[in-house]
């Protein structure tokens, strides 16, 4: 299988240079008006689908926090149980334009057409979490660390986060800065001379888009660096938020108003759990092998590329595998199954009629046809096979982290029982498996 077949929103590329040509008619990439950007910002938010809200009881609150402005500092989005009322404002999925040139880069589209049509269709989306919103304190909550795939960031799988926090978790979303997301940043320290001049402060925005293969490069070295890296941010985050729960104070330079204190004491320290997509499934599992306090992981239709033998054996912790129908192929799972275990619960299930795309927010923010022809969508609704996956990790994470909740109900997921999914894989395995990875 090629490297692209594992981009995140690969088949994205297509939808876009088929979208281009069916809008090239009515609308023209310079000199657009103030009237024709307002016509087109209003059309958008009515030609797409929105993203889930969570169907738990906990109210949903999103903030982000960005702490030592350098690339050693931490950078996550964080969805949490907020208190009613406290705020009236829907997040945005999408937070900045230099997001739209990094999505742009990584899809081999030119900026100002991919930029232009993608904030033409979901520059006015928004996800059903409210920003920055009170944390809702008075309970103990387990947390999960969330890292996603390859040329995503921190916003792209809210749909999940939503879920997660709706029932009851703290989660934080990684975005990272190993070159592998399509666009994140951090600040740099301007010269004493440039901050006189400019007459601001002493720091400024520095961006980092994705970082492409050269030519002739092999992928698993610098898959297998960035993998170390985005382990490192999670045990960060993880690091970070268990601090602002012990009642330190840190300071976001984004400077939100967002009251950290309200953290104090709130987050349950012996249930933990990593998370991730494709390349952050991968990163869950690295993580895992180097951090004992992660209690359990789940991986998301993993991409096993990036990790290299010497890992399989120190991951301890149970983990589910969810995977998607016609994402997998037999390599792969080989090596998922290296994982296996007789002494600690390793499952995998693959959900019926899903794509590699079933995870991610945008197979929600396009219509069937559309979502189907560039693999945006699988057979199965979007929103059933989001379902099923978040109810088969709330039933894991139940049991793994020990919860009092009801979400044992779904058990049967957990074992592959059930309509629309399968227990282990679809993929047809040989019977040895590979003595090494790449």
């Amino acid at each position: 299988m090629q490297p692209s077949k594992f981009h995140l929103i690969f088949h994205f590329h297509y939808w876009l240079v088929w979208t281009s040509i069916e809008k090239l008619g009515d609308i023209k990439l310079a000199g657009l008006s103030v009237n024709a950007q307002t016509e087109m910002e209003s059309k958008s938010s009515a030609k797409f689908y929105r993203i889930p809200e969570g169907k738990g009881s906990y109210s949903v609150g999103c903030t982000d926090l960005m702490t030592d402005h350098t690339t050693e500092g931490s950078f996550f989005r964080l969805y949490y149980p907020s208190q009613n009322g406290t705020s009236s404002e829907e997040t945005k999925w999408i937070p900045r334009k230099e997001y739209y040139c990094g999505l742009s880069d990584f899809l081999n589209v030119y900026r100002v057409l991919g930029s232009t049509l993608l904030q033409y269709y979901v520059g006015s989306v928004t996800c059903p979490a409210k920003w920055n919103a009170a944390f809702k304190p008075g309970e103990k909550y387990p947390l999960i660390i969330f890292s996603h795939g390859l040329g995503a960031f921190r916003t792209i799988y809210s749909a999940i986060c939503i879920e997660m926090a709706s029932q009851g978790f703290v989660v934080a979303s990684v975005e990272h800065r190993d070159k592998s997301s399509s666009a994140t940043y951090y600040y740099k320290e301007k010269s004493v001379a440039e901050a006189r001049e400019e007459a601001t402060e002493d720091l400024e925005e520095e961006w980092i888009y994705y970082r492409k293969l050269k030519q002739e490069e092999q992928e698993f070295p610098l898959r297998h660096q960035q993998v170390q890296q985005r382990t490192a941010e999670c045990i960060k985050a993880l690091n970070l938020i268990l601090d602002i729960n012990s009642g330190k104070y840190v300071e976001n330079v984004l400077r939100l108003n967002f009251d950290w204190t309200l953290l104090k004491d709130s987050i349950d320290i012996n249930r933990i759990a990593v998370m991730g997509h494709s390349f952050g499934a991968a990163t869950a599992i690295e993580t895992l092998s180097k951090e004992t306090r992660f209690k359990c992981g789940i991986a998301l239709d993993a991409w096993m590329l990036p990790l290299d033998d010497e890992v399989y054996p120190k991951v301890h912790q149970p983990l589910l595998f969810i995977n998607s129908e016609k994402f997998q192929w037999a390599s792969n799972v080989l090596k998922m199954k290296k994982l296996d275990s007789t002494e600690t619960e390793r499952k995998m299930i693959t959900i019926k009629g899903s794509v590699h795309q079933s995870f991610p927010d945008f197979t929600f923010l396009t219509n069937s046809i559309v979502g189907k022809i560039f693999k945006l969508k699988g057979e199965t609704d979007p929103h059933i096979a989001i379902d099923i996956s978040n109810k088969a990790s709330l039933a894991f994470l139940q049991k793994h982290l020990g919860l009092e909740k009801d979400f044992d109900q779904w058990d049967a997921l957990v074992d592959g029982r059930g309509q629309n999914v399968i227990p282990g894989t679809n993929i047809d395995l040989p019977l040895t498996q590979p003595e090494s990875v790449e």
